[in-house]
This record gives C-alpha cells, structure tokens and sequence, in this order.
C-alpha cells in the first residue's frame, strides 16, 4: 500500500509539473508578471514581479541568461529545503548565534555585507552582465524579498525581480498545530525542489 501512494504522489508531481509545461508552451514569451504588492514595503525600484510558477517560467525559457538566486540563509535551507533551478545562493540576512533577537523568541539576523557583491560574483561566473534578469526568492516574498532588491539599487542592474509568494509560500493560520506555509510558493506550486543542497550553488561565509 506505501509502494503504490509513493507511485501515485510521483505521478501526480509529474503530471503537475506537465501541465505547467503545457500552460507555459501557450503564454507568450516574456508575457508572465505578477501584479504589484499592495504594501509599499514590498515594492522594488524596478517594479518587477513574479509568483513562483512565473520565476520558473522565466527560468525556463531565458536558462542560463538569467540569474536565479535564493537569498536566504543558508542554515534556513538547510531544514526547509532548495531547489536546484536556482543558480546561486546569496543570503541578504545571516543569523548571528551570538545575538538573541528582542521580539522574537529567535536569534538575530543581521544584512550580509557581501550581498550585492555576491550577486555581481554570481552574475559574472555566469558570464551575464548586468541587463540579464535577475531574480530574487526568499522564504515567503515578505520581509526579504524587496529589501534584498533594494541592497542592489544603484550598482547597474537593468531588470531585478522579486518572487512575491517565495519558496515557502504564506502560513495558513487556521489549523489545529499551529499556522503552516501551505499557501502558495515554490514547494506549495509542485516545482522541483528538495531537502539535498547542491554545494556548489551553496554561499559560504566570506571572512
């Protein structure tokens, strides 16, 4: 019986990511951008949006001319997951295990200063210069999303995207445990992703 729901939720996953496929094949090149965030702090310079479908869409068609990086920590990823589409990772905050955070029952996240040069890094290992697409994926689009946009801002970028539903997607919060990502995003969409990290799209530490 465990045989047969293991086959039958790949099945599933594959038949979602055909039909995504097939939707995708319809959409005129270029044509896929989510609407603009209500709240003005999730806005960018740019004005330019994705869900998560769409970042992968627009991963799909452009390849290796576009920029995909997750910017979250890399110890985040570790225990929610990653996908392999993305080409680098490039944390905007990094968890400080010597600071407690005051209002929150976390430790403190402080900005990576290596962030925009770690994007410009990313970008010229790709051998793209900065009128390549660039997009942007945190854990939910919220509070990571369009600051991370922002640190870019005035260094020459032509067209920085944000994913505005993230990699996790937004808590349902009416649920008996407690609230659970379970509303769009990245893993919530059926895209690839899993709990192996590819180390060498990994970031580490620049000391």
């Amino acid at each position: 019986m465990h045989t047969v729901i293991l086959c039958r939720s790949r099945l599933a996953a594959a038949l979602a990511l055909l039909a995504l496929a097939a939707g995708l094949a319809l959409a005129a090149p270029g044509a896929w951008a989510a609407p603009e965030p209500e709240d003005p702090a999730k806005r960018t310079p740019w004005g330019l949006y994705l869900t998560a479908e769409e970042a992968y869409a627009l991963k799909q068609e452009k390849g290796e001319q576009a920029l995909f990086v997750d910017v979250r920590d890399p110890i985040e990823i570790m225990f929610t997951g990653f996908t392999d589409v993305v080409d680098r990772n490039v944390p905007f905050l990094l968890s400080d295990p010597s600071r407690w955070h005051d209002k929150k029952p976390v430790f403190k996240m402080a900005p990576n200063p290596d962030f925009a040069d770690g994007v410009e890094r990313a970008l010229a290992a790709q051998g793209l210069d900065k009128s390549a697409p660039v997009i942007l994926m945190c854990r939910s689009g919220g509070s990571r999303g369009a600051p991370s946009a922002r640190a870019l801002e005035g260094r020459g970028f032509e067209r920085v995207y944000v994913v505005v539903d993230g990699f996790e997607g937004a808590s349902v919060k009416d649920r008996p445990n407690g609230p659970w990502r379970l509303k769009n995003g990245w893993k919530n969409a059926g895209l690839p992703w899993s709990y192996a990290l590819n180390r060498e799209k990994m970031y580490f530490r620049q000391d």
